[in-house]
């Protein structure tokens, strides 16, 4: 060990947890060290490239068809409104939510929200289409002919300063929102930006997390981007009140596991977001 560099006290206090040794011990020095070096004993140089080096095969199938079902799609849209017209948008946005079904474009509204902490003025939707890209297709088409439509885009575009949505796929371990009736939440949205190629790693281990969460909170959604912004998560929870949140996310950590669920899925990230949202009078989930 005395090849690698590092104090034996620094060792013995790292040894006891393997997931913090991997973490502290940069990058170069793995390489370097533990990879390209070749050390006198061959036996102990094998050990620790085994401990650090983690083998990953080449995938065979596409991140997407791995992680979830494709037979459903979800659009994920982010409005931001103008301040002056943020209550002539939501009584807009009702009756754009109301042609939809009377039209029957094969949209369905699971959760519409305003954004209370976070990006001020800003109302997020969140739309399912049962039938994939063809359905999702066949909505869009009638939304960009439909003459209703058209005068419906005049209006709300004038009550806009940005938009811009994503198409998602649901993470097919997590369980999927249904209509509330227990009262009024308040919901968070935390958005990831993981690095280019970590997707399957932040599933499999998301997929072990989420069993030490869903007994404390209330998991709505999990969906990566698959046209927009790529490499992103979205994670919806519900949650009685701020308080709540602060309970619940507490305890989560006194539950065995979750503290290595954070440790190796914190350095699968480029950035992240929280959005604290109130519903909308016309949403699905209140």
């Amino acid at each position: 060990m005395a090849a690698l560099g590092i104090g034996k006290s620094y060792l013995r206090v790292l040894l006891s947890n393997k997931t913090h040794l991997i973490r502290c011990i940069p990058q170069r020095l793995i390489s370097s060290t533990l990879v390209n070096r070749q050390t006198a004993d061959d036996q102990q140089g094998s050990w620790v490239r085994n401990l650090f080096v983690r083998k990953i095969e080449t995938p065979k199938e596409s991140q997407s068809h791995l992680l979830s079902d494709r037979s459903i799609v979800y659009e994920l849209q982010f409005h931001s409104v103008k301040p002056e017209c943020m209550e002539g948008y939501i009584k807009q946005f009702e009756s754009f939510n109301n042609m939809m079904l009377e039209k029957k474009t094969g949209s369905e509204l699971v959760g519409s929200w305003t954004v209370e902490f976070g990006d001020q003025d800003e109302a997020v939707h969140l739309w399912k289409y049962v039938g994939g890209y063809p359905m999702l297709n066949s909505a869009t088409e009638i939304y960009r002919t439909d003459k209703d439509f058209l005068e419906f885009r005049k209006a709300r575009n004038l009550m806009l300063r940005h938009r811009t949505n994503q198409i998602n796929l649901a993470f097919s371990y997590w369980p999927f929102a249904m209509p509330r009736t227990d009262g009024n939440h308040i919901y968070e949205l935390r958005s990831y930006v993981l690095k280019p190629g970590t997707m399957i790693e932040w599933g499999n281990n998301w997929a072990r997390g989420l069993q030490y969460r869903k007994n404390l909170e209330q998991p709505i959604a999990g969906l990566f981007s698959h046209i927009g912004e790529m490499y992103t998560v979205h994670h919806i929870w519900a949650y009685k009140d701020l308080q709540t949140r602060k309970e619940q996310r507490e305890a989560a950590w006194s539950m065995p596991g979750w503290d290595e669920c954070v440790a190796y899925t914190v350095p699968l990230l480029r950035s992240m977001k929280s959005r604290i949202m109130i519903p909308t009078p016309f949403s699905p989930l209140h």
